[in-house]
């Protein structure tokens, strides 16, 4: 965990694909089934981005899979999600698109049992200028009991 916290860039997620097939799946299990994301024809005629894309919960969703990517810390027993502090949907993700983590270690603090930190993920689409979304998560770090 020392490792872990006296580092700023905690590296880069490979590339994920969002295609159609992950879209219409995140649209059942979450029931957000608006045409923007799951009609292709209709998105195709109607909206503005020419297509189908990602609901925004899919894009900050990934960001805790570009993490567990990237950061495996050992001696943790136990990560306990805080939420987000903040997050920013820059650029919509059309289907067909990939995405990358790009993780920064914020801040840190010791608590008891372990550390409380917030690391950035930028989720970046291959070939855009701008970030699909930019999202601070605080985590807890436990190495024994809370």
């Amino acid at each position: 965990m020392d490792d872990l916290l006296s580092r700023d860039d905690l590296g880069v997620s490979s590339w994920h694909l969002i295609d159609q097939d992950r879209i219409d799946r995140f649209a059942e299990v979450t029931g957000d089934r608006q045409w923007i994301h799951t009609d292709p024809e209709r998105a195709a005629r109607e909206s503005p981005f020419g297509g189908t894309v990602a609901h925004g919960a899919l894009t900050l969703s990934l960001c805790m899979t570009f993490l567990t990517e990237v950061v495996q810390v050992e001696g943790v027993t136990m990560v306990v999600n805080g939420g987000f502090d903040k997050v920013r949907f820059h650029t919509p993700v059309p289907a067909g698109a990939r995405l990358r983590g790009v993780i920064s270690l914020q801040q840190t603090r010791g608590i008891p049992g372990g550390a409380r930190i917030v690391v950035r993920t930028r989720a970046e689409m291959d070939g855009a200028a701008r970030p699909a979304c930019v999202a601070d998560q605080v985590l807890a770090l436990y190495h024994g009991r809370p």
